[in-house]
């Protein structure tokens, strides 16, 4: 018998006052203990959805589960859920130990309780010997331990963090993003994480709902979206995208830039208009005899771990490529690419439609 889950939408829409649905018939289904993350632009829903999970507002159509009970008007102070705010929303004048202790003050637990229950949430997110120091004597790495803490000293079912990593520095941005990780699979509770940084998704998540215009537009595993975007939205907010007009001459074989190539997609009809991806990391810098395009070097730079050039074919399409090769502006130059670094999308197609057709031929066709 499968698990409930621990978090359900069932079509959901979002509006206030009047306005356009900030989220339109949104349903999916949370399973407990899994890093989720919901990744897109500003004001595509995320937030929303959490702040609905948080009983901070009720839906206006559609139904929330949580382990299966409805609880569109459960107050949030009746839902095992803890929030992790943008700003951490500490109490600048309490200590570590009373910002800790706070929500269990409330709840009216025993002296000793709180205090082993605040050593042990202290204790997990290494601020153990931190109990007496000011919320202004802590750095932003430390103020968003304690804020976790906060969160995790009433033993949730489920915690939210609302961008808890965007007011920090790129090094301890990174830094923090294993710390999250880490003290998710630790603690085995579900944690949903709102982002705008693909990079942060990807790194962290066991699935991840790629919004937009208060709707989901793909979700799965940080893998299945990355190699296989369902429409050009997802293709080209998740990583760097060459994404091509084509159509299908026939299963496994696709037409763009006036030529025809080997692909690992089936299923569509024959001159069916596709749109065609292909990641800048996929294409290999050779010769114009060996390459499988001619292409005229446009502008490069140097990022560092590689060369980021950017190429035009015969057509005038643009094929942005990252090498360790260097190649000189304006040479005209050859790029290779395996079948399975293709990636066909259908215009328009559903995430139903698109998994239905995916699992029609079988996943070891688009293994990577």
């Amino acid at each position: 018998m499968a698990e409930t889950p621990i978090i359900q939408f069932n079509k959901v829409t979002q509006t206030y006052d009047g306005a356009g649905p900030v989220l339109n018939n949104v349903s999916f289904e949370l399973e407990r203990g899994k890093f989720y993350t919901l990744l897109g632009p500003s004001g595509c829903g995320k937030t929303t959805i959490l702040r609905l999970i948080a009983g901070f507002i009720a839906p206006t159509q559609g139904d929330i589960f949580i382990k299966g009970k409805k609880v569109n008007h459960l107050p949030a102070n009746e839902r095992q859920v803890n929030t992790v705010f943008q700003d951490y929303a500490l109490f600048p004048h309490l200590n570590v130990f009373e910002n800790v202790a706070f929500g269990l003050r409330i709840k009216k637990v025993k002296g000793a309780e709180i205090s082993r229950r605040v050593q042990e949430a202290l204790e997990f997110v290494n601020l153990a010997g931190y109990e007496k120091r000011e919320i202004a004597e802590m750095s932003g790495g430390q103020r968003q331990r304690v804020a976790i803490a906060r969160a995790i000293v009433n033993d949730p079912e489920v915690i939210l963090l609302d961008e808890p990593l965007s007011a920090l520095d790129l090094k301890l941005r990174t830094e923090m993003q294993y710390e999250l990780r880490e003290l998710q699979q630790r603690l085995g509770k579900t944690f949903i994480f709102v982002t705008h940084d693909q990079e942060e998704a990807l790194a962290m998540s066991d699935e991840i709902f790629v919004m937009n215009a208060g709707e989901i537009q793909q979700s799965g595993t940080p893998m299945d979206i990355y190699d296989e975007p369902i429409n050009r939205f997802v293709a080209d907010f998740i990583g760097e995208s060459n994404i091509v007009e084509g159509e299908m001459a026939a299963d496994y074989r696709v037409r763009f830039a006036n030529k025809e190539f080997q692909c690992v997609d089936r299923g569509l009809n024959p001159n069916e208009k596709v749109e065609v991806v292909i990641r800048p990391e996929d294409l290999e810098i050779t010769s114009v005899a060996q390459g499988k395009m001619e292409v005229v070097v446009d502008t490069q730079l140097f990022r560092g771990v590689h060369f980021e050039i950017s190429t035009l074919d015969e057509v005038g399409n643009e094929w942005l490529v990252h090498s360790t090769k260097k190649a000189e502006v304006g040479a005209r130059i050859g790029l290779d690419f395996e079948p399975e670094a293709i990636h066909v999308m259908r215009l328009n197609e559903t995430e139903e439609a698109f998994d239905a057709r995916l699992e029609s031929y079988g996943a070891e066709s688009h293994e990577k």
